[in-house]
């Protein structure tokens, strides 16, 4: 058996930092205990700001020392994550319960030995596994070990010189050990001052003493731990993550946004726990929904929801953190907050199960329709949903009736690209189109239909001659609303080439005056 660990040593500073903006996240900070330091950025140690020092020092260094807490929540948020991304490489993915003296980071634990012929063995493994969880931004130790606990023990000590540890076997395991501090397992550190007064602080030298005498000095439990850490004893049954059904992320802003543009940067770090979430599942993103809960005595008198709902939809689901980032940054831009905005929510329920598309070597017309998908989505983004429209083909033969514009769909056109290739099936055959008029139209009609003048019967366009070159195209619709139009179509060329769309009554004597005589109804490009 091989486990994978993975162990984030500064995870709750990281998880605070990153909910800061981003001008403030290279300013001196500092995590604090009950009353001391916990770990500070490059910018605090450059003041003097150290690990351990007390609070009032602290600020006293660095005045303008930016100071945050531990937060459980956040910190699993976080953890939940990196153990998403995991799922994405093998279903048996745990927990390990270890804590270092200084803070309370957390590690996930892979079981990859049914996995490592699939990826290729275990270095292909790990370098995948690492570009995987890079998105997220946290600072991670490596390890693998042939037990549980041991990787555990091991990802917690890697990061001296090197952020990996690797035992191939239990021999190994041990001698990567022997300097290992006690208190990385449970019982080291209910027991940790007497171990460590008794110059007994490290798993080797534990080990060199005999067991007997051991056990009846510290009870069973330190040596059973010990053991199962070297895989002398069986391990428990871990106990398995399994994905939710539905995503949902809470993220706590450290200052109250009062427009949307505050909002975007706490709001773009709920999309990769989301893609995370997603792609667990093999699955893509087709809908998700951000609330932003505000502040209800801010607004006295006035009627403020408890949250505004933002709900963004894609026409083709999408595992793409940029395109799923820009249409949020383009929906947040027009919108309004009511009142100032002090947590983000991120709910998704809708999403689409199976591989994505390959990529293609060659442009494809699939490839050119996925394009225009993310165009029109971009475009609804930012202009309304209504505001995109495109012409659609209406059942008239009059040309000013023959179009119409809708708001365009882009979910239509994201079924459209997905249908792109596709056989018809036996059992379906594939509709006829209708038949389609053969004469020549032109693309540019008039608003109005021009009437001409006439010389002798025959058109004139600015005072010049038009010369028939072919029709008539008879066009004879609109009965039904009371329309009538009988027109005879022609095209004609006017003394400098250019090609125009004529027309005159079908029966002249049939219609008003007004509706008399020719007229140019459209141009030729």
């Amino acid at each position: 058996m091989l486990w994978i660990a993975l162990h984030l040593p500064r995870l709750s500073f990281e998880s605070w930092l990153a909910v800061l903006p981003p001008e403030q996240r290279e300013q001196p900070a500092a995590l604090m205990g009950a009353r001391e330091v916990l770990m500070c950025n490059p910018a605090a140690q450059r003041l003097g700001v150290r690990p351990g020092l007390q609070r009032v020092t602290a600020l006293a260094l660095a005045p303008q020392l930016q100071l945050g807490r531990i937060d459980a929540a956040r910190d699993r948020q976080v953890l939940t994550s990196v153990a998403h991304v995991a799922l994405a490489f093998t279903p048996a993915v745990c927990w390990a319960e270890t804590s270092g003296p200084v803070a309370e980071p957390g590690t996930v634990l892979l079981q990859v030995q049914a996995s490592l012929r699939y990826f290729g063995g275990l270095t292909p493994l790990l370098q995948r596994l690492r570009a995987a969880l890079a998105p997220l931004n946290c600072t991670l130790q490596f390890a693998s070990a042939p037990t549980a606990q041991g990787a555990a023990v091991l990802a917690c000590c890697a990061g001296n010189g090197s952020d990996e540890l690797h035992a191939t076997d239990l021999p190994q395991l041990e001698g990567l050990l022997g300097a290992a501090p006690l208190w990385l397992i449970g019982t080291g550190r209910a027991q940790w001052a007497v171990l460590d007064s008794m110059g007994l602080g490290t798993f080797g030298a534990l080990r060199r003493l005999p067991r007997p005498a051991l056990r009846r000095r510290f009870g069973p439990a330190l040596l059973d731990e010990l053991d199962t850490v070297l895989g002398m004893r069986c391990e428990p049954p871990p106990a398995w993550i399994t994905l939710p059904e539905t995503f949902e992320v809470r993220i706590e802003l450290q200052t109250r946004a009062d427009t949307t543009d505050q909002l975007l940067h706490g709001a773009q770090l709920l999309i990769e726990p989301l893609l995370a979430w997603a792609r667990a599942q093999q699955a893509r993103v087709r809908r998700y929904t951000l609330f932003m809960h505000h502040e209800r005595h801010r607004r006295q008198g006035e009627e403020v929801p408890v949250a505004t709902e933002l709900s963004i939809a894609l026409a083709e689901a999408s595992c793409d953190a940029a395109h799923l980032s820009l249409l949020l940054r383009e929906r947040l831009a027009h919108l309004s907050l009511p009142a100032p905005t002090l947590e983000l929510r991120l709910h998704c329920a809708d999403v689409v199960r199976g591989s994505p598309h390959s990529a293609e070597l060659f442009a494809s017309a699939r490839g050119e329709r996925e394009g225009l998908v993310r165009l029109i989505e971009r475009l609804q983004a930012r202009l309304g949903a209504g505001q995109v429209q495109q012409l659609r083909p209406m059942a008239d033969h009059r040309p000013e009736c023959d179009a119409a514009f809708h708001a365009v769909s882009a979910d239509a056109v994201g079924s459209a690209s997905r249908q792109t290739g596709r056989r018809p099936s036996p059992a379906r055959p594939a509709v006829p189109e209708p038949e389609r008029s053969t004469a020549q139209r032109p693309v540019w009609l008039l608003d109005e239909p021009q009437r001409l003048a006439e010389r002798q019967s025959r058109p004139l366009l600015d005072g010049q001659p038009l010369q028939l070159l072919c029709g008539p195209e008879r066009i004879e619709a609109g009965w039904w609303d009371a329309q009538l139009a009988g027109r005879d179509y022609f095209i004609a060329q006017t003394p400098d080439g250019a090609l125009v769309w004529l027309y005159r009554a079908r029966l002249p004597l049939s219609v008003a005056e007004d509706a008399q005589g020719w007229f140019v109804h459209g141009r030729f490009g």
